[in-house]
């Protein structure tokens, strides 16, 4: 990862609001969740968080895709790792310790549930 792309993404990060609407949508995988529901989730209002999303989105941290009338978005985990990578490249005096993210997808989780 350039640490330009770094430097936005912890930029993005670096505000209370955007911190948490990031880690409700890691938390939410790769399915993602809805403009609204994000909202309801991390109690931000409909108009600010639009402004949060936009800037998570041009540092590259979220995607979205159209589901019928809604946007879902979703934390981009290739992002995530880079990032995290970037962060612990050379920790632990080289020694590999890479903690990569690998979301599961929800019928995965609800197989597990069921077992």
């Amino acid at each position: 990862m350039e640490t330009k792309n770094v430097i936005s993404a912890l930029a993005a990060l670096a505000q209370e609001s955007r911190l948490a609407v990031f880690r409700a949508l890691v938390q939410a995988g790769p399915e993602g969740m809805a403009a609204t529901k994000i909202s309801e989730h991390v109690g931000v209002p409909p108009s600010s968080l639009s402004f949060h999303l936009k800037e998570m989105s041009y540092a590259d941290l979220i995607t979205s895709r159209q589901e019928g009338r809604f946007v879902i978005y979703s934390a981009n985990f290739i992002t995530m790792n880079g990032l995290i990578g970037f962060l612990t490249e050379n920790c632990c005096g080289g020694n590999p310790c890479s903690p990569v993210c690998t979301p599961k997808s929800t019928s995965a989780k609800i197989s597990e549930v069921a077992e």
